[in-house]
């Protein structure tokens, strides 16, 4: 998971719940079977769902491993099933 998709989506939500409250608090238009109120209420709940869904991706995403050096022993054999080749490799952070 990527970190930045996590402050991408808390950037998108805050600016969602500042719509919402916007609309449902400062405009004061009326029409007839559309409510601007209704859709203030609807985006402050997406918004408050996505901040605290990319919030969780973010925590999670920032979580080291339990170990950071990785041990891969890969052997590979060629096509015609003769010649195997055999890799150790070892990464540490």
């Amino acid at each position: 998971m990527e970190r930045g998709m996590g402050r991408a989506g808390m950037a998108f939500s805050a600016f969602a719940v500042a719509a919402g409250a916007i609309m449902y608090w400062a405009v004061t238009s009326h029409g007839t079977g559309f409510r601007i109120s209704t859709v203030g209420v609807i985006l402050m709940i997406v918004g408050g769902v996505g901040f605290v869904a990319s919030g969780i991706i973010f925590a999670v995403s920032r979580h080291p491993d339990a170990s950071r050096d990785r041990t891969f022993d890969r052997e590979a054999t060629d096509a015609q099933g003769g010649q195997t080749t055999t890799m150790h490799e070892e990464v540490h952070h």
